[in-house]
């Protein structure tokens, strides 16, 4: 998916229809081959399992659905990943796995000969990638690297950021794994990698080259992996997942697992909007809602949103899911969007999310 052309195979059979989020007759993995899941926040958060994740993988799979997971975490190797998946009840190879610190190797290895020295400021999960595509993991800014390349590790040190810093003053190529600036946690979000290069960027005054989501590679070797012709992209977060699939021309899932708080989702500009939304992974088992535009405003299940004194007004029972996909349809097409507390206002009317 590294471009609009390639991107156009992602597309599911729906593409022509209306605005997001949109409805779909049959459910997800009838409608798409393959899944392109991200990891933190979708299948598990922090070191437990989400509830009913597993069981809906396994659904889908044995429904014809084809899965890989692809995460932004460079900290842990595919097969590290892919055993922890496994334990989680999600049986799972190194192939199904596709992380940031892969891609991270393999936009260093396309600028670099084999051999190179790379600085590593990260955990095992980058040095694995760099040995696979032939570059040489190094620690000290004296080994003269050709490039930094900086991933998540929940036990980075100040020593590895001072060598990461020296190297790039020095000249070598600054690329981080991704740019997520927090990580779910069981207490809520916690610092990613996004904020811990701010170190190095802000002390060498350079910014990195980012390998990981959004940015197109690591879903194209998602898409390659899985020979998919209608991918669709699973995630939890608006600044990578979705923004990820939009600009790869992919339709994508949220679920409401992970960072993402329905507030920040209807509030979420265009890149940000995904095709459909779901409480958790048993979305992909079953058909979507459509929201309806009548005369009375945007109807879905048995809830009815209509902007009225420039507020959203919502009406009605039934599943809140319907309703919020109606209240983010409004907001989505109204020419002047709902602000932060009428938005927050109109969610109360739903209950819990």
């Amino acid at each position: 998916m590294t471009d609009r052309t390639d991107a156009g195979q992602g597309r599911g059979p729906t593409e022509a229809e209306g605005p997001v989020p949109r409805g779909t007759a049959r459910a997800l993995c009838e409608e798409y081959d393959a899944a392109l899941c991200d990891l933190d926040g979708v299948v598990y958060v922090g070191g437990a399992a989400v509830p009913g994740a597993a069981e809906a993988l396994r659904a889908a799979r044995a429904a014809g659905m084809g899965v890989a997971f692809v995460t932004n975490n460079a900290s842990r190797t595919p097969s590290a990943v892919a055993a922890r998946l496994t334990r989680f009840g999600v049986p799972a190879t190194a192939a199904d796995v596709v992380t940031s610190a892969q891609a991270a190797a393999r936009l260093i290895a396309e600028r670099f000969p084999a051999g190179s020295p790379v600085l590593v400021v990260g955990a095992n999960g980058l040095r694995t990638a760099l040995r696979e595509r032939g570059l040489r993991p190094v620690t000290s800014a004296e080994d003269e690297p050709v490039a930094v390349v900086q991933g998540y590790n929940p036990r980075l040190g100040y020593d590895q950021l001072a060598e990461g810093t020296v190297a790039v003053r020095r000249g070598a190529l600054f690329v981080a794994s991704n740019g997520d600036t927090t990580v779910p946690g069981r207490r809520g979000p916690e610092p990613g990698n996004g904020a811990m290069i701010r170190v190095i960027a802000t002390a060498a005054g350079v910014e990195p080259v980012v390998a990981g989501k959004p940015e197109p590679p690591m879903h194209r070797e998602g898409v390659l992996r899985t020979g998919a012709k209608r991918p669709l992209i699973v995630g939890d977060r608006l600044d990578t997942d979705i923004e990820g699939a939009s600009r790869g021309g992919a339709d994508s899932l949220l679920v409401l697992t992970g960072v993402t708080t329905p507030a920040e989702l209807v509030a979420a500009s265009p890149e940000h909007r995904p095709t459909y939304l779901a409480a958790g992974l048993d979305g992909l088992l079953a058909p979507h809602p459509e929201v309806k535009e009548g005369p009375d405003g945007h109807a879905c299940g048995g809830w009815t949103v209509r902007i009225r004194d420039g507020r959203p007004e919502i009406t009605g029972s039934g599943d809140p899911l319907d309703g919020l996909r109606a209240l983010c349809a409004v907001a989505w097409t109204s020419t002047t969007p709902p602000t932060p507390s009428t938005i927050e206002t109109a969610l109360k009317t739903l209950g819990a999310l």
